[in-house]
């Protein structure tokens, strides 16, 4: 982890949309349990569906828990509504500067697989678009103007996602 931050201006927060990426995951989850139960679209047999889908779903909060405790031994907040104070580099942050929305998408992935469903797997990838082009970018675009060359150093160093 680095700190302070090299660069001061830019904006206070990352926070840039009015529904928080939790927010977004929890409801395209449930939309896409209420179209599964209004209009079942299954991919898989019901024998495949419980052990795949508690295994991504576990991995997925295998890995948040991980990326929360790395962000609570740097002392840097994790909602995008407060300031960050450090570039976290260790745990999971050593592979992807994501790992918390790699965490919602296999506990969302998890979740589609545990139902079979078609509906889910549709809403996650809407999940997955607006992550990818409105909230990484603009937390990136902070990220720089609050860190400056650390941050672009970190970010050549180590992939977006996976």
């Amino acid at each position: 982890m680095d700190q302070p931050p090299t660069t001061t201006g830019g904006p206070a927060t990352a926070r840039h949309l009015l529904l928080r990426p939790p927010l977004l995951f929890a409801t395209a989850i449930a939309t896409g349990v209420v179209l599964h139960l209004a209009w079942p679209l299954s991919f898989t047999s019901r024998a495949a569906r419980w052990p795949i889908g508690v295994m991504l779903s576990m991995a997925g909060l295998a890995l948040f828990v991980a990326a929360i405790r790395e962000f609570d031994a740097a002392g840097t907040p994790v909602p995008g509504s407060r300031s960050t104070t450090a570039i976290v580099r260790t745990g999971p942050y050593r592979f992807s500067r994501n790992p918390i929305y790699i965490a919602f998408v296999l506990i969302h992935l998890g979740i589609a697989a545990s139902f079979g469903s078609w509906w889910l797997l549709v809403t996650l990838a809407v999940s997955i678009s607006v992550i990818a082009i409105s909230v990484v970018p603009c937390e990136e675009r902070y990220l720089e103007a609050r860190f400056g060359s650390t941050y672009s150093a970190y970010k050549s160093s180590v992939r977006r996602w996976l």
